[in-house]
């Protein structure tokens, strides 16, 4: 049984600033959208303002276009290093449980409670996952980072607040499509980077 399913990214929102951490901040300053505006840009998506999770770690920055749509209607924000190492928040309708954690397959080597939550572990990455309101919140990292750094981040893994959707949430265009992709490679046959691990 496989923990996660692959990503299908949308939409996506190019950043003009670096954003730190949980990207509270937007440029040029200007208002933070209200709910409707907000709730409109999550549904245009395909997902829910419920289901964008944001957390802050050490040396990561929230990454340019690369955040959007994980499952039926879940929602996935990636974070980088300098060095290229990536940490991904989501969350989606897909509990975690006892059993889930003890049904044991390529794609997670182990599996222990920790606390509140779970923490798996597969050959090259490592996540932490709790359930929330009916979501399955996860944080997933390579083994680079270490299960130290990577449960603080999971601790501070919280659904995100006005600013902190208005930083993630893709624009809709004036033409009603999604903007240009940013999981695509620049060479190749343009396939898009559905590279999934411990968390799917």
């Amino acid at each position: 049984m496989r923990i996660g399913p692959r990503l299908t990214l949308l939409a996506l929102l190019p950043l003009a600033l670096a954003v730190t951490g949980c990207g509270t901040e937007t440029a040029g300053e200007r208002p933070t959208p209200g709910p409707a505006e907000l709730d409109a840009r999550a549904r245009w998506a395909q997902t829910d303002t419920d289901h964008v999770y944001v957390t802050e770690a050490e040396g990561f920055e929230l990454a340019p276009m690369a955040a959007g749509v994980v499952g039926a209607d879940g929602f996935q924000v990636a974070y980088v290093t300098k060095e290229g190492v990536r940490l991904t928040v989501s969350a989606e309708r897909r509990p975690f449980s006892a059993k889930d954690c003890a049904a044991g397959t390529a794609e997670q080597d182990s599996c222990v409670r920790d606390g509140a939550r779970w923490y798996l572990r597969s050959a090259e990455r490592h996540a932490y996952v709790r359930n929330e309101n009916g979501l399955r919140v996860e944080v997933a990292a390579p083994l680079t980072m270490d299960r130290k750094a990577l449960k603080g981040a999971a601790e501070r893994a919280h659904h995100a607040d006005a600013a902190e959707l208005d930083a993630v949430l893709p624009q809709q265009t004036a033409t009603g499509q999604p903007v240009e992709r940013g999981d695509l490679p620049p060479v190749g046959d343009g396939a898009p980077d559905n590279s999934v691990g411990v968390g799917g």
